[in-house]
């Protein structure tokens, strides 16, 4: 029997929505994997939720996460974002994303693609759990502790194991949905598509 269910995280509408259409979806489009990398990082200290929220807020600010632009911000763009209600106004943060930006741009020059780069860290191929309980979820495994000092070491900020993980996690790198949600085998089905095309 097909579960029904759904990751118990998912309370609101918008967390709903996500969970149902993007959580773990195996991601290898560079400016998504942009985008989650910057979002994942503004999240650290807050909640998903808060982040979500402010999404499309920091898709206009930020040029809808483009990396060659957002490498380019000068100080005057700093400025602005920092006065940007819409987004997490936290200076660190901030000259975080330029600098990720640049080094993003270095790793695909390197790489072609980030996404090549990226989903080295799990051998090109979503690592599929099998968890029963949200409290089973861990903060950070082996995988993202090595692309965090990997990261670190090319230039980025704001990319700890555990930002690492829930990076992961988003763009389908490894496949957290508990079993018993409806999803679980949908995103199975998906990556085992994915990686036979």
């Amino acid at each position: 029997m097909k579960p029904t269910g759904r990751c118990p995280w998912a309370t609101t509408d918008a967390m709903i929505a996500y969970h149902d259409s993007e959580w773990g979806v195996p991601q290898h489009d560079d400016r998504m994997l942009f985008e989650f990398l910057i979002l994942e990082g503004a999240q650290a200290g807050l909640s998903w939720s808060t982040i979500l929220a402010k999404r499309n807020a920091y898709r206009k600010a930020f040029s809808n996460f483009n990396p060659n632009k957002v490498a380019r911000y000068g100080t005057e763009k700093l400025s602005q974002l920092l006065t940007n209600p819409g987004i997490v106004r936290n200076r660190l943060k901030i000259n975080a994303a330029v600098r990720n930006a640049q080094a993003f741009l270095k790793v695909q020059k390197e790489f072609s693609s980030f996404d090549r780069y990226i989903w080295n860290f799990v051998g090109g191929r979503p690592v599929r759990n099998s968890l029963r309980s949200i409290r089973n979820l861990p903060a950070q495994t082996v995988e993202s502790a090595a692309m965090s000092k990997d990261l670190a070491k090319r230039g980025f900020s704001f990319v700890g194991p555990t930002v690492c993980y829930a990076f992961m996690q988003a763009t389908g790198m490894v496949n957290d949905h508990l079993v018993s949600c409806f999803r679980y085998s949908e995103i199975s089905a998906l990556a085992a598509a994915q990686i036979e095309s």
